[in-house]
């Protein structure tokens, strides 16, 4: 498809590794880096996570506009917009502990969601993680059957909370969030989120976590039900036969994965 003369323009003026362009829906959409210059999408930004995480009836770690701005301003996030300046996209990075590193806050506005977008900004802020933190393990929470897919694509593998980061300050982020009760409850040993973490020392290539996920993806479905309706109903209400039967499907989970 022919690029538009301000997309043209675009791409001669930036350099090539820092912006991206694609298309959705005849829409021509430019991924980049972000920079101080974008604060003003920061309000819009943040209001969009929250009401997403609502409608989803998930939680999330909440942020504030400031502290967006702040990712902004430091080079350590991705900004996906139109030719004329609508926001589409956002993803920032954190760091923990000077070994870890997280791609957080994949938030994609309503009209463009289901269009190809959130992977691309996914692709870019992996892309820009690698360039920044070339040793840092690179991983992320979800509950998303999509946000799984889209890691596996780049290399990413399921894990358990252990091979995280363990660092006070990233688990503290999680207070804001509304199964924060759940997370504490299990020590920080599970929770709604699905962890994938990326070893750039240890890792599968990405046709392979891809072909895995594609193989598996019925079973990584029935888990996210399993965790985000009875593992949430009765783990909030103290059922010991329901934490039972939770932790049976579990261990069927693991099985039917590994096999």
């Amino acid at each position: 498809m022919k690029l538009s003369p301000f997309v043209s323009l675009v791409q001669d003026w930036l350099p090539f590794h820092s912006v991206n362009l694609t298309t959705v829906n005849n829409h021509n959409i430019i991924i980049r880096v972000a920079t101080a210059a974008d604060e003003v999408y920061a309000a819009t930004i943040t209001d969009e996570m929250e009401s997403s995480a609502k409608a989803r009836g998930t939680g999330i770690a909440k942020r504030s506009p400031e502290y967006v701005a702040q990712k902004m301003a430091e080079d350590k996030a991705v900004i996906a917009v139109t030719p004329e300046g609508e926001w589409v996209g956002f993803c920032y990075i954190e760091t923990w502990e000077g070994e870890y590193v997280a791609n957080s806050g994949l938030i994609v506005a309503p009209e463009y969601r289901k269009s190809g977008v959130a992977k691309a900004i996914k692709e870019k802020i992996f892309q820009l993680s690698r360039e920044k933190y070339p040793e840092a393990k690179i991983f992320g929470l979800t509950t998303g059957l999509a946000v799984m897919k889209i890691n596996s694509d780049l290399g990413y593998e399921p894990v358990t909370y252990s091979e995280l980061t363990q660092d006070e300050k990233f688990w503290a982020g999680c207070k804001s969030c509304v199964n924060y009760d759940i997370l504490m409850m299990k020590e920080r040993k599970n929770c709604l989120c699905t962890a994938m973490l990326y070893d750039p020392k240890d890792h599968y290539e990405p046709q392979e976590t891809k072909e895995h996920f594609e193989k598996k993806s019925k079973v990584y479905e029935r888990f996210l039900k399993i965790k985000q309706s009875k593992f949430l109903q009765r783990l909030r209400g103290g059922e010991k036969a329901g934490l039972r039967n939770i932790n049976r499907k579990m261990k069927v989970f693991l099985f039917n994965l590994l096999h």
